[in-house]
């Protein structure tokens, strides 16, 4: 028999707001967290906005000696983190650590720091390299350093596939416990890719909006205007337990993780397959997981980053696996990276704690900047104003460039 699995903890971090408290009142409020960059100077680029985390210092959560040996990516890691080991009140204690993991990864790491090592060997040799480089950059030192931190010795893992890449973390961390490998994992994903190369290499493919007039209206998912998705950066961590390890300890339980699914497109290397027939499958593995039925999912957090291509296909594959669930518009969709932008590796961690949020609030965030639906677009995406809903199931969507598809099912804890 399986062994079911609780939310305890939620640690959150992105452009609109620097803790899980902020960002949710600010997503209810339909506020983004898009701007003009500010981590580099932008001029000349094709792009020169993102949503980018405000007011972060690293040094609130890590001494300054050591903040220098890890990336951007790893400070962010260990700032949501930080939040969601105190909500969850654990200690990891020598009786549990061998049963406590960490599972965290990145879709691309350190970038800001192999950038500037390439500059300082350009300009200085080999000589000028830090002996830092490595450890700073690797897309595992997130999961490292979080596992040196609290002590955790049980199993650990860096999930990198590209934008499905924290969903994962947390799909598999839920299988983990699941099959008794653990009793605590600490789950998610982290990013900070707002670089000069991964901002021009993103727009070279045509992949980022262009709005540089007007870039809080420049992710609209959805909407028949959009063309293209805006890079933003942050952290999204959970920690998850056994429900009766979680007991056990009075923990307070947060919500229910009850299905997984996990598919490939086999299609295209950037490119979603038509209709979404990889979103489709991943859909129903995860649903088949949980053991409910299609009519109880009452809402679903979307990939959908705002490209032409990509929101039309997820929202035809959830009317097909939803059917008149889903074109009835009892079913609820919204793309909350209408406000935080697109987080790339951490966007799944991201956004199954927005998902555990409606569960707890009750609430459904908007997605703004949603003015007409394109065509292909058909369902009630929740325009441009938060509702109150009745949300006891709630289903999180992860794509990733090589097809890679990942979906997470949540329920409401009222026991």
């Amino acid at each position: 028999m399986r062994r079911r699995v609780v939310i305890t903890g939620l640690g959150l971090i992105c452009g609109v707001g620097n803790t899980t408290q902020e960002i949710w009142g600010q997503l209810l409020a339909g506020v983004s967290g898009v701007g003009p960059i500010q981590s580099f100077d932008a001029t000349g680029f094709p792009v020169t906005f993102a949503a980018e985390v405000k007011n972060f210092d690293p040094l609130l959560f890590v001494d300054k000696k050591e903040s220098r040996k890890m990336g951007r990516f790893i400070h962010l890691a260990i700032a949501a983190t930080q939040e969601a080991m105190l909500q969850s009140g654990l200690v990891i204690t020598p009786e549990i650590e061998e049963r406590v993991g960490v599972f965290i990864g990145s879709g691309i790491g350190g970038f800001e720091i192999i950038e500037r090592e390439h500059q300082n060997l350009m300009q200085g040799g080999p000589r000028k390299i830090s002996p830092f480089f490595i450890p700073a950059a690797i897309v595992n030192m997130a999961a490292g350093q979080v596992s040196i931190r609290y002590g955790a010795k049980g199993p650990i893992s860096a999930t990198a596939t590209a934008c499905a890449t924290s969903a994962n973390s947390i799909g598999d961390s839920f299988r983990m416990i699941q099959h008794g490998e653990a009793d605590v994992m600490i789950a998610g994903g982290s990013e900070a890719a707002v670089t000069s190369l991964t901002v021009g290499g993103f727009a070279a493919m045509r992949a980022l909006s262009t709005r540089n007039d007007d870039p809080q209206k420049a992710s609209r998912p959805f909407d028949k205007d959009r063309d293209g998705f805006v890079l933003g950066e942050g952290a999204g961590m959970v920690v998850m337990e056994e429900l009766e390890f979680a007991q056990r300890r009075g923990a307070k339980i947060l919500a229910e993780v009850i299905g997984y699914g996990m598919s490939a497109d086999a299609y295209h290397m950037t490119g979603i397959a038509p209709e979404g027939a990889g979103a489709q499958r991943s859909m129903r593995a995860a649903l088949r997981d949980s053991g409910i039925a299609l009519t109880d999912v009452d809402y679903v957090n979307a990939h959908a980053t705002s490209t032409p291509a990509g929101d039309g296909n997820e929202s035809r594959a959830i009317e097909l696996v939803f059917g008149e669930h889903a074109t009835s518009k009892k079913l609820k969709v919204s793309s909350t990276k209408s406000m935080t932008g697109h987080l790339l590796g951490a966007a799944g961690g991201l956004e199954a704690g927005i998902a555990a949020l409606t569960l707890i609030h009750q609430k459904i965030p908007p997605t703004i900047n949603l003015v007409t639906p394109g065509e292909d677009c058909a369902l009630d995406y929740v325009p441009n104003v938060a509702i109150d809903a009745t949300v006891n199931v709630a289903l999180s969507n992860s794509f990733g460039f090589g097809g890679i598809n990942a979906t997470l099912i949540m329920r409401r804890w009222t026991d």
